[in-house]
Formats: structure tokens, sequence, C-alpha cells
């Protein structure tokens, strides 16, 4: 099997895409010769087939490479690191129309309002840690005369970084900060999204790093991953994925008491208060759930508004959501709702819409069933297509209400008074985010306080920013990604004493 093959993009234009696993700046052949096809959500029709990594032999000879170079990269100095990240960045920028193509091609993304956007995050996140590369250190003081105390933050070694399918490049930015806090890497790509992080690997060439430094292999989670979770040469785990998965890489990566950092599953709530601007909480509410086709681990999916204000709600927000977040085809410059990212996703959706119903919710917008737009396409009637839908009457204890989704589905309810909003809130084994929408600002600090969430949106919903820490508590994992709080999950931070007089 070849190293490379000519793919069309949506625009049209012809692409030589990457296939090989990426080791040592190289792209070499599976040992096995096993391959893993990805398909292109949209269509349903195969995209082509990239190499899949013996779960020994390769995952083995990626994780020595990254062990072989890391004395070499933790020893650059940290202005160059910082220059080899800028130059990265430019790189990114200057290829984010072919970037955006593949991203959007394999993961079935809109091209103009998502794909694009995700690429743009990688530069600014690249950008933000390049910021940060020549700036962070330890703390120093002296407790006492004749004595000095201080700590050096020094890299872990070798990190495997396991990457989800929704947001396959801007999940690889964020765990960059491994390597930007001087540690090398082995990436897992998810089996469904392998393309765009080989198109980047190129541009890790071209920008100078070291060979070894970003190593990329791909394969299916249980076997490759795995492999790579229990590796000894592995001296970190940064994973990114679903909760149940989550459980078994800490579980497996006990082997050698490896550090992990879990970002997993979530099903946010939002709580719309009487006083609340109803028209900015619907445009909101709509937003958190429906881009990324619900394919967001932070979305808000349950949404309860307090009872006088619930009506007016759910008709603003029906009316809003039918025009602004209609499906259509990934490739159009409008569309902001594209495909799920496989047939079995697509039929987990409409089975939680359909058990909704059965459970006794009313659908007030979308429901079962392929968007007519997508069903009368012949190009694209064979894509993994879900309608927006939004489920009214839903009580705390149904399923729609408890179980993470991961799709363009909002469960919306009741409630009487802060109490009972905040319970409902945390009644909840996930703990990523939580939004509050209400112009008593005091209220809003009280939820934000009490609240068993990772992150805390007031008046908006599923925000994110590089400066401020992304991640969760209870089943949403623990650890955090992004900010200057990012930095410290990968550093060991080692105390010196330094003792100048006699005893």
């Amino acid at each position: 099997m070849s190293l490379f093959e000519e793919i069309n993009l949506p625009s049209g234009e012809k692409y030589s895409q990457p296939l090989g696993l990426f080791i040592n700046n190289k792209f070499v052949a599976s040992s096995n010769g096993d391959v893993l096809e990805t398909v292109n959500p949209a269509t349903g029709k195969r995209i082509t087939q990239v190499h899949s990594a013996d779960p020994y032999r390769d995952v083995d000879k990626a994780v020595q490479a990254a062990r072989k170079v890391f004395e070499t990269w933790k020893a650059v100095p940290a202005t160059e690191k910082r220059d080899l990240f800028l130059k990265l960045a430019q790189l990114v920028k200057d290829n984010a129309h072919l970037l955006s193509q593949v991203e959007s091609l394999d993961s079935g993304k809109p091209l103009h309002t998502n794909a694009l956007a995700d690429v743009n995050g990688v530069i600014q996140v690249l950008t933000y840690l390049a910021g940060w590369i020549d700036k962070e250190g330890g703390v120093a003081f002296s407790p006492a005369p004749g004595k000095l105390c201080y700590t050096l933050h020094q890299p872990l070694g070798v990190v495997g970084c396991i990457i989800p399918f929704n947001f396959p490049l801007s999940m690889m930015s964020w765990k960059w900060t491994a390597i930007a806090t001087g540690n090398t890497t082995v990436f897992k790509s998810a089996h469904q999204t392998p393309l765009s992080i080989l198109v980047f690997a190129q541009l890790v060439v071209k920008a100078g790093f070291p060979p070894g430094v970003f190593n990329v292999i791909s394969g299916d989670g249980l076997k490759v991953g795995d492999a790579l979770v229990r590796h000894l040469g592995v001296d970190k785990i940064a994973f990114t994925g679903s909760t149940k998965v989550g459980q078994l890489v800490q579980s497996h990566a006990a082997i050698n008491l490896k550090p992990v950092t879990l970002e997993c599953g979530g099903k946010s709530p939002l709580v719309v208060f009487s006083d609340a601007d109803i028209d900015q909480a619907v445009k909101w509410a709509s937003c958190a759930i429906f881009r990324n086709m619900g394919q967001i681990c932070s979305g808000t999916s349950r949404c309860f508004v307090q009872e006088s204000k619930y009506e007016e709600f759910l008709t603003k927000l029906t009316a809003h959501a039918s025009v602004k977040f209609a499906v259509g085809l990934p490739s159009e410059e409008t569309t902001i709702v594209g495909p799920q990212i496989s047939k079995p996703q697509q039929e987990s959706v409409m089975s939680y819409i359909d058990a909704a119903v059965k459970e006794g919710c009313r659908v007030v917008l979308g429901g079962p069933g392929v968007p007519e737009v997508i069903a009368n396409d012949p190009v694209h009637a064979g894509g993994y297509y879900v309608r927006p839908t939004v489920l009214a009457d839903v009580k705390p204890y149904y399923k729609i209400a408890r179980e993470e989704v991961f799709g363009p589905v909002l469960a919306v309810g009741t409630f009487r008074d802060f109490d009972e909003a905040l319970s409902i809130a945390n009644d909840s084994q996930y703990g990523l985010g939580a939004g509050i929408f209400s112009r008593d600002i005091k209220k809003c600090h009280q939820f934000a306080q009490d609240v068993e969430a990772g992150m805390v949106w007031i008046n908006s919903s599923n925000e994110v920013n590089f400066n401020m820490p992304f991640g969760g508590v209870k089943m949403s994992g623990h650890g955090r990604e992004l900010g200057k709080y990012g930095l410290q999950n990968f550093t060991n931070v080692k105390a010196v004493y330094v003792n100048m007089v006699d005893i």
C-alpha cells in the first residue's frame, strides 16, 4: 500500500494525502500491513485508507523515537522553541485552506462555518503556547537568613496524546502544550478522522521541529490506543474522549502509575430564570448544542427554564433554531449543521430521540428522520444526517436528561426556584460545564459557586477562551487544558532547598 494517495477535496481540487504512520518526521508503512478506512460522513462513501499501526511494533517504534529525542528537545533554549511554535502557526495560517478542506471531508464539518474556524483556533493556540514557552518558571523565596528555596518545572518525558473525532485538529493543538513544556509526544488520532493530522504533520517538518518530537499513529482505540496507554516508555497520557473509554485509560495507565489527564463526557445544564433576557438565552442555547452537529462534550444539552417563561422560551427557541440551524451540505457557505460522524452515531442519536418520545417528551423541533433536503439529494442521501431536535416537557430523571447523546438534541424542562434549578443542575454523574441566564448578578455568582462543574457560563454558554482552563469534575474527568493551568499538567514540580548556614 502506498504512503500517499491523490484524493478529491470538497473544493474540487486534488491533493496528495499522506497515509502512513508519522514517525521520526517521516511517513512509514505499518509493520503488519493493517489499514483503516476513512469515510466521508456527508456522503457515506469511502475517501481512502490509511496505514493502521501494529499495536506492539509500531507503537513501540513511535515511543522509542520520542524517547530518543527527549533529552535533546528539553535542552533546546526556550526562545528557540518559541520561534518554532510561531513558525508552525504561520505555516498553519498559510495552509488553512488545505487543512480546513481535509478536516471537512474527513469529519463532515461544514467547511466555512466550522472547519475553517477550527483551523484558525489551531493558529491561536500555537501562538498562545509560544508566548508561554520563554516565560513559565518556578518560584523562589528565602524562608530564613542563609536559606533559599526554589522550584523547578521539568518536563515529564514522553506523552501519549489521544484525540477525539469531534475536533481532530483543535484537540490536537491543545495537547501541543506537552511539546511546549519540553516533552516529546506520540499522538493517536481517532479512527474515524485520521487524515487532517497527517496533513498537519508535514507542516511540523517544514517548521523545523526535530525528528521524534511529534509522532502520529492511526488505528483502533481498543488495540492501538490501549497499547500506547500501557506502554512503559510513556510517562503521561492526555486523553479526550468518552467517559467509558476514559475509565479504561485511567485503569490501564496504572501499570506504571503514569499521570493521566482526562477530558471526558458531559451533560451540561443551562438554567434560564424568568428575569433573563430570553432572546439572548434562546440564541446561546441553540448555538451551544447545534454547532458541530451537537458533537460537543461541553455543550449545554439539557436546558431548564423557570416555569413562568417556559412556553415563551420554547416558542422563540424553535423559531430561531429552525432558521439559523437548518441542516445543509458541508460545502455550502451558510451551512452550520452537517452530518454526524458515522452511521452508528447517527443511529444512536435517533434512538435517543425515539426513547425520549416514548418516555413522554414533546417534539417541538426536528425529531426522527433524515431532513428532506438530504433525503432528496442523490449524492448526500447516504450521509449521516440528523435534524436539530428540541424535546420539551423533559423531566430531570428522563434518560434524555441524564445520558450524553452527543448529537444535535436539546432537552428542555422546567424548574420552580433557585434551589430546584441548582439541584437539577447538580443531579448528574457529569460535571463539565454549566450555564445560567439571569439579570440578577448575585444569583449568577451564587450558582457559579455552588454548581458542580469545571466551567460556568454566566449569560452565555459553551464559550472557550484559550487563556482559561478547560476541564471538568466527577465523571467528566480531571486535569485541565489551556491557559496557565493547562501547562501545569505536563511538568513535574521539583522542590530545591539550599542551605548556607552551619548547624
